[in-house]
Order: C-alpha cells, then structure tokens, then sequence
C-alpha cells in the first residue's frame, strides 16, 4: 500500500520558500508521493453565460511540470503524480517532452495521470476541441508511448502527425506509467485497455462498488489481470479519526485500491503551516513511512 498527499493548490499560495518546505516534509515523513490537480486557465463566473465550476479565476493552480521539476530538485525519493493532466487540451509531443524531461531530471519517479477534464472555457482558450476528447486522448496514448521509447517516430493517426523525429533525451521509464482518471463507462473501458491505473473520482469506497465491479469486468474482457493494476482513491483529512480513515482504506482496498492520497484541502486551514500539521499528524496517527 502506497500513501502519498495531495498538494493543496488552491490553499497554498506559491511563495517558493512554502512549497519547498512542503515537498521535503512530506518526504521526511514516509509519504510515498505527492499528487497534483491540473488547471491551466479560470473561468470569470461574471463571464456571458455564466459559470458553475467549482473554480475561478481567483483559484491558484501552480502548473503540475513546473511545480515537480522544482520539487525534484531538493527531494531524493518521494514519487510526483499528476492527478489529472488535462490532455486532450494540451499539445501531444510538448505533453511527451515535459514528462520526459521531467522524468529524467527527478531520476524516474514520475506517474502520469490523465483525463478529459470538463472545463469548456480552458478548452476554447487552449484553442481545442472539446468534443472530440475522449477519443483524442486515446491516440494522444498512443502517440506518447512511442515517443517515450523509440529515438525516432513515424506516426500517423487522425489527430497527430509525427514526420519521423524523437524526444531527446528519452526519459529514464519507457514508457511513463500512464494512469487514466474518471468514472465514466467509457473511461472505464479505456483504462482496462491502455491503462496502468485508475484513478476514480468516487468521494467513498460506497459510491465506487458498481464502477470498480464494472472495470474488474472490463480487465477480464481485455484480458488483463487485476493482480498489480494500479487503483488510487483519495481520501480527506476532514473525513475525520484515524478510525474512520483507517476504514475508508480497509474498504477501498476491499475494491483494489493499493494507492491513495490524502487530501487536506477544503478543512478549513488558513495557512501552509496547517496543511503540514495536519499530515504530521496523520503520518503519526496512521504509522506512515513505517
């Protein structure tokens, strides 16, 4: 079992000093990585049209490649995740690059989660379709794969074109380990078929039962197995005592989960000194690191 803390991006604040502190605290305390959301853009709620997303303008989100690339560089062991990359608003061979480089220069201890995302406006900004997402990602996959593990590609699909050329340097991982986030069927399928993980988006182990039986028949039906398949649940610092976190785990490995992050956001906490606090005290509390 793998457990990592989910940076608190929209609590942080972006002084340098803070979020080094952050990254090597967390280590010390056996933290097995850190988890990263991923907004490029927020929306004005007083925009024509309104808007509804839980984030705005005014909501910080450091960019996830920049924030672990810093990170990296003061950190030996603890492992970065993305939790998602929005990919399909992204540029596919920039996307392979970043994480390449990324990869090489923390000496391998990048996971890759991505997902469709649902913000519309960031997607009309980036100049992308959001339509065509989901089955553009699937060739974004595809596509990466290959750049991460030959020196010289020639692909061709519906959405890319590569003229036979490469990524240098190569990352160290060929590939990345990509994970999928998302609950929706068709998310469910992809991953039990390019996946090498799931990130579900359930808030509790009870509202993930039907999809996680679900994926369990789509692995059987794309003929892989369960057995060392990544599966990551986030659970909250607010949830509540040791007793209800240590729960909440039992039961979501009950569904497979052999990763999970914690999340102190959304708690009430008024500075960086309290996030760390509070995950002093849960990596005390649930023996992290031990």
């Amino acid at each position: 079992m793998k457990i990592g803390v989910v940076y608190p991006q929209t609590e942080y604040g972006s002084d340098p000093g803070a979020i080094k502190e952050y990254a090597q605290t967390v280590e010390a305390l056996g933290f097995t990585h850190i988890l990263a959301y991923d907004h490029i853009l927020g929306a004005n709620p007083d925009r024509p049209g309104g808007w509804r997303g839980p984030y705005t303008y005014q909501s910080t989100f450091q960019e996830p490649f920049i924030l672990f690339g810093f990170m990296a560089g003061f950190t030996q062991r603890i492992q970065f995740t993305t939790g998602i990359i929005i990919l399909p608003q992204r540029q596919t061979a920039l996307v392979a690059k970043q994480a390449a480089n990324l990869d090489v220069l923390s000496g391998g201890r990048l996971r890759l989660g991505v997902g469709l995302g649902w913000n519309q406006v960031e997607y009309e900004a980036l100049n992308q379709d959001f339509h065509t997402r989901g089955r553009r990602i699937e060739e974004q996959v595809t596509a990466m794969r290959a750049l991460w593990t030959q020196p010289l590609v020639t692909f061709k699909g519906s959405w890319h074109n590569i003229p036979d050329a490469g990524l240098n340097p190569l990352p160290i991982q060929r590939p990345i380990p990509v994970w999928f986030g998302g609950q929706a069927d068709p998310v469910l399928r992809r991953t039990a078929r390019m996946g090498d993980g799931w990130m579900p988006n359930h808030r509790s182990p009870d509202d993930a039962k039907r999809d996680a039986s679900l994926f369990k028949q789509y692995m059987e039906e794309a003929g892989r197995s369960m057995d060392g398949f990544g599966i990551e649940a986030r659970l909250s610092y607010g949830d509540g005592s040791p007793s209800v976190w240590e729960k909440l785990i039992q039961s979501w490995q009950a569904l497979g989960a052999n990763h999970f992050s914690i999340n102190t956001m959304s708690c009430g906490f008024t500075s960086p000194q309290a996030h760390l606090d509070a995950l002093k005290n849960f990596a005390e509390q649930m023996g992290v690191g031990k």
